[in-house]
């Protein structure tokens, strides 16, 4: 059981930390943000969307940290800072070092904690889930079982880790039969096939989130809960649209929602899924459900 930090929670963060990998272009950082007291603690490895860095989603992370989570957050190399763009020839393949990264943060985590203070002596490493948002929550799902199709719709490689006990999916990308001319063109591997996804998982979704890679409305992000097996969760946010009120920053650019309060909704919808998925709390994510239904904030649909 998690050791609750003092109230109001204080949290600690710690960068960079270089992770080992192959042949990567660049190295493998992360932060590391953990509540500065409290043993036991379970670990949430966040996947940002296209573009961020290990520096974005203090809104969502601080939440996490302060609830009792580590949240350990990869710079992927598609971060701008990296300045690879889609006419750079290694983007095609990015998607695929998206997901080495995950694998090598999973693989490495007891180095990574040890770097980051007394995190290997408070950290659970037993208790590991995976977070993503946009691009980032594609990524987690290949390590949840999904696979990405090619051209034909042949279902590729089984990039599952089994480090990974639960995962939540934010805003994922649908399946491919729907993508733009643009989307086909210049991001090929936004075609997953959830029907192999076996890690439990919430799925999250704004009902305003109209993308502008698929032809498809808002259902589009339902894909991730209608396609995959059980046991899954799905959180509908009204109103919500791609950074569901402003998930990655406050006031960033790409945020046409602004609402502190869902925000607030989604992230501690993901704790409340957590505590459950991990076996801390068995009755956090019913009690999260109840009240929030009782202020009709969202709807909610589940598969066991």
């Amino acid at each position: 059981m998690i050791t609750p930090a003092p109230s109001p929670a204080k949290t600690v963060a710690i960068k960079p930390v270089t992770v080992p990998t192959g042949d990567r272009a660049v190295p493998l950082q992360v932060k590391v943000t953990a509540p500065a007291e409290g043993r036991g603690l379970p670990v949430i490895v966040f996947s940002h969307g296209n573009a961020w860095s290990m520096d974005g989603y203090e809104p969502l992370v601080d939440r996490w940290a302060a609830a009792g989570f580590v949240v350990v957050q990869p710079t992927h190399l598609d971060s701008r800072r990296n300045a690879i763009g889609f006419d750079d020839p290694r983007f095609g393949a990015i998607w695929r070092v998206r997901i080495d990264d995950l694998h090598a943060v999973l693989d490495h985590l007891d180095a990574v904690l040890a770097e980051a203070g007394d995190l290997i002596d408070r950290a659970d490493r037993t208790g590991v889930a995976l977070v993503g948002h946009s691009w980032g929550a594609q990524t987690v799902g290949t390590l949840l079982g999904a696979r990405v199709f090619d051209a034909q719709g042949t279902a590729g490689e089984d990039f599952s880790h089994g480090g990974a006990k639960a995962g939540v999916l934010i805003a994922a990308t649908g399946t491919g039969d729907s993508l733009t001319p643009f989307a086909v063109g210049h991001l090929p591997f936004m075609r997953p096939d959830y029907s192999t996804m076996t890690t439990p998982a919430l799925v999250i979704a704004g009902d305003k989130d109209q993308s502008k890679m698929s032809t498809r409305g808002p259902d589009w992000f339902l894909d991730a809960f209608d396609l995959s097996p059980a046991p899954k969760r799905l959180l509908v946010v009204p109103g919500g649209e791609h950074t569901l009120g402003g998930i990655a920053g406050e006031a960033v650019s790409e945020t046409t929602d602004t609402d502190a309060d869902r925000v607030a909704l989604v992230a501690d919808a993901v704790t409340a899924y957590l505590l459950d998925a991990l076996g801390r709390d068995p009755d956090a994510w019913s009690r999260f459900r109840a009240d929030t239904e009782a202020v009709e904030k969202a709807s909610f649909q589940h598969k066991d």
